[in-house]
C-alpha cells in the first residue's frame, strides 16, 4: 500500500478495496480467496476474494475463503510495518494460517499493490 495502515480496519476498509479497484487484473492474478480475522481494538473480519470476475474486499464472511488468517490486530499492525515478522509470529504461533499455507505467500503482492 502507498501509506502504512494504521489499522486492520483501514486497511480492508479504504486501502485494499481502493487497489483493487484500480487494478482488478492485477489482482486476479493472485486468484485466491483469503478471510482476515483480526481480533482486538480496530480488528475485524474481512473476505478479500481475488478469484471472482469482479474481485473485491468486503467486511464479513463471504463464500468459502481458500486462505484463512487469524491474529492479533497489535500484531497485525506490527505486520503492516515489518512484512518480515509474518514468519516470526507464524513460528511463534500468533498468527494462525488454515486452508492452503501457500496462498499466504501471494498476499505481499495483495499488499503491494497500492504502492
Amino acid at each position: 500500500m502507498a501509506t502504512v495502515p494504521q489499522s486492520a480496519q483501514e486497511l480492508f476498509n479504504e486501502q485494499v478495496p481502493n487497489a483493487i479497484a484500480k487494478a482488478p487484473d492485477k489482482a486476479r492474478e493472485i486468484g485466491a480467496i483469503y478471510l482476515f480475522k483480526i481480533t482486538g481494538d480496530g480488528g475485524g473480519e474481512w473476505t478479500v476474494d481475488l478469484a471472482s470476475a469482479e474481485p473485491s474486499c468486503k467486511a464479513g464472511t463471504h463464500g468459502a475463503a481458500q486462505c484463512t488468517i487469524e491474529v492479533t490486530h497489535d500484531d497485525f499492525k506490527a505486520m503492516l510495518g515489518n512484512p518480515a515478522m509474518g514468519m516470526q509470529l507464524y513460528f511463534q504461533g500468533k498468527l494462525k494460517v488454515t486452508g492452503d499455507p501457500m496462498l499466504a505467500t501471494k498476499l505481499q503482492k495483495l499488499f503491494s499493490m497500492g504502492a
